[in-house]
């Protein structure tokens, strides 16, 4: 799958990693990762503590080089990780979070992506958080994709993608209740302004074709099934299409996903989490890559959750987070050379 690095230099990006819930599998897919050769310098911001713990769980060979600064990391050596240590107050039981853990792991992932955005890193990739165990901890947090746009100040976008389709998120995580008043005029401008303005920056499509889906059964049935379509989406729709964006839709999502309405799209869009993202997930969970569109800085990550009962066993499958550190390599190496 990988070719090896010989030495770190200019065409070689250098990434990022947060390992994201420590009682989760994040640790073990990095371990299994730093077996691997990789065309990448990787740096990791967690406890070293806890990595070779785990390795040693997982009987996987582990040296580990710690550094202070994201720019003095070398080339990747297979069974080595270079780690920026990110201590944890509370020791770490595989299969049980602690919220005495969760500021030491937002840490670490805020000094991460500060690196990033500092341009000492090229891209980031996540491991999967507990967002309860955050929750209990006092702390507000919906997810990766929100935590960054705040750190970031800017709005984020969610995109989940495998090699054939990317399906965007105008709305995220929210209870289905809330969704048709998230969804504004000036909400469903955004995601798609900034989805076109990503798939030509990072993704070199010079013309991005989209195809949109409607919010309600049979995309509103001329508005008998609601009114979303008539009043919010298609005005927006013909709008950026007066501007020469290639969008198509609003498209009722029991058939937009057909391949006769797949042909030719660069991605789908979908209302809320869950009208795009089972037929994605369903096609090929384990390979799929979340990336967040609409940041300063490239971030990608896996497809699934912490997997508590997994973690420390070796059962974990890396799949989905050596297909995210693929995506960050390949945007990072695009968005050094422009479209």
């Amino acid at each position: 799958m990988w070719n090896t690095a010989s030495k770190a230099d200019s065409s070689t990006p250098r990434i990022g990693i947060s390992v994201g819930e420590p009682a989760g599998i994040g640790p073990d897919l990095l371990i299994q990762l730093a077996a691997r050769p990789c065309p990448a310098t990787l740096v990791a911001f967690c406890d070293p503590e806890l990595l070779q713990s785990r390795a040693r769980l997982l009987n996987i060979p582990l040296r580990i080089n710690e550094i202070t600064r994201s720019v003095d990391a070398d080339s990747h050596t297979p069974g080595a990780l270079i780690v920026i240590p990110v201590p944890l107050p509370a020791p770490v039981r595989p299969g049980q979070p602690d919220t005495a853990n969760v500021r030491a792991m937002l840490h670490a992932l805020e000094q991460a992506a500060l690196s990033c955005m500092t341009r000492d890193l090229d891209a980031l990739v996540t491991g999967p958080v507990q967002k309860s165990v955050v929750n209990d901890a006092g702390i507000p947090f919906t997810g990766h994709t929100e935590f960054l746009g705040e750190l970031c100040r800017a709005e984020p976008v969610m995109m989940l993608a495998d090699d054939n389709l990317r399906v965007v998120l105008v709305t995220t995580h929210l209870p289905l209740h809330q969704v048709s008043s998230a969804l504004s005029p000036e909400r469903l401008d955004r995601t798609l302004r900034i989805t076109l303005h990503d798939l030509r920056a990072r993704f070199g499509i010079s013309e991005p074709n989209l195809l949109v889906c409607g919010l309600n059964p049979h995309a509103g049935e001329q508005g008998h099934l609601g009114s979303e379509e008539i009043q919010v989406i298609t005005p927006v729709l013909e709008r950026l299409r007066a501007e020469g964006a290639r969008i198509h839709g609003p498209m009722p999502a029991d058939t937009a996903f057909l391949p006769q309405s797949l042909a030719g799209m660069d991605a789908v869009i979908t209302m809320f989490h869950d009208q795009g993202l089972p037929v994605l997930k369903s096609r090929g969970f384990g390979g799929i890559v979340n990336i967040t569109l609409g940041l300063p800085i490239i971030r990608t990550s896996v497809d699934h959750g912490t997997a508590l009962a997994l973690a420390g066993t070796g059962r974990a499958d890396p799949g989905s987070f050596i297909a995210a550190l693929n995506c960050a390599r390949e945007l990072a190496r695009h968005s050094a050379t422009g479209p």
